[in-house]
């Protein structure tokens, strides 16, 4: 049986957690704070701990409230990907596939896509949430998003399905007022003084480990003065004048002014989104994307080598 009462007393842990005060809570639950306070009581008494230390500045999660949070919020992240389910059977859909992605993917590969299955495939919902690289794997595996795009490469593991998407030609992105800026063909080597804004190679060990060597083969090893977990992260460090950063050259487009992103002359490619995808989750709607995107890819590729497929 489904104990409907302790899923309302789980929401309610929820929305005091997240706002950190009782009144907050009950406003944005749309209820007096004293029948809020009586219900987490009952939780409490019922689970025989104490969720929350209240003081006049709020409310405190203690350390058993800290321990539970993660599994609460997961499960009620579950209950609304189960009420969509609900949804989209009496509506007719045929069901939702879930998408993480990073942000240079959201803006520059998915809406085509997205829009091509959609009109293949009208009932399928997807929905898509934001992710760092480094994140999609873990992600995939809990079963907390279908697919990836990510910047991945290389061995993702046993289960791990990938197909690379796009490349783009290296850049390097520069404060607007550095001297370089004004130099004509730039190359790798130009850059062996400066200091550069990496993303961590957590985010990507392959595509990390072949920066350095790229480095290595210019003669240097780059002088790493902040590691960040995106694209967007160096390009906003770039911006406040922390040093360079190696990035995709279709950045460009993206550059806020204090950024000049400028192509290297090296003729260096990276991998900036590839698909990935649990072969251990068998879902046919998640077949149904997977083979739209290969087949999309395959046609604009053409079989060749990794090329942009937006």
């Amino acid at each position: 049986m489904i104990n409907f009462r302790l899923i309302r007393h789980l929401w309610l842990f929820l929305a005091i957690a997240e706002e950190k005060h009782f009144g907050r809570a009950a406003k944005r639950l749309g209820m007096s704070q004293p029948p809020l306070t009586e219900q987490i009581q009952i939780l409490e008494h019922a689970l025989k701990v104490k969720l929350f230390d209240r003081s006049r500045r709020g409310a405190q999660l203690t350390p058993v409230g800290q321990a539970i949070l993660p599994a609460v919020r997961k499960f009620a992240e579950q209950l609304e990907s189960l009420e969509l389910a609900v949804r989209e059977a009496v509506a007719g859909q045929i069901g939702t596939v879930t998408i993480g992605a990073i942000t240079s993917a959201i803006l520059e590969v998915l809406p085509a896509l997205i829009e091509q299955v959609r009109q293949n495939h009208p009932g399928l919902t997807i929905a898509v949430k934001e992710i760092d690289s480094y994140e999609a794997i873990p992600a995939l595996e809990a079963g907390d998003i279908d697919l990836a795009f990510a910047r991945l490469e290389g061995n993702l593991g046993e289960n791990i399905n990938s197909l690379p998407i796009r490349q783009d030609r290296l850049a390097v992105a520069l404060p607007a007022t550095h001297p370089l800026c004004e130099r004509s063909g730039l190359y790798l080597a130009d850059l062996a003084e400066e200091d550069f804004i990496m993303f961590a190679r957590k985010v990507s060990p392959l595509s990390f480990d072949a920066l350095i060597s790229a480095c290595g083969n210019s003669g240097f090893s780059p002088r790493i003065l902040h590691e960040v977990r995106s694209v967007a992260s160096q390009i906003a460090f770039v911006g406040c004048k922390q040093g360079v950063a190696l990035v995709p050259d279709s950045l460009q487009l993206m550059a806020p002014p204090a950024v000049v992103i400028r192509q290297l002359e090296d003729g260096l490619h990276v991998v900036t989104t590839a698909m990935a995808w649990s072969s251990k989750r068998q879902n046919p709607l998640i077949d149904i994307v997977i083979d739209h995107i290969s087949a999309t890819y395959l046609h604009e590729t053409d079989g060749t080598t990794q090329v942009d497929a937006s």
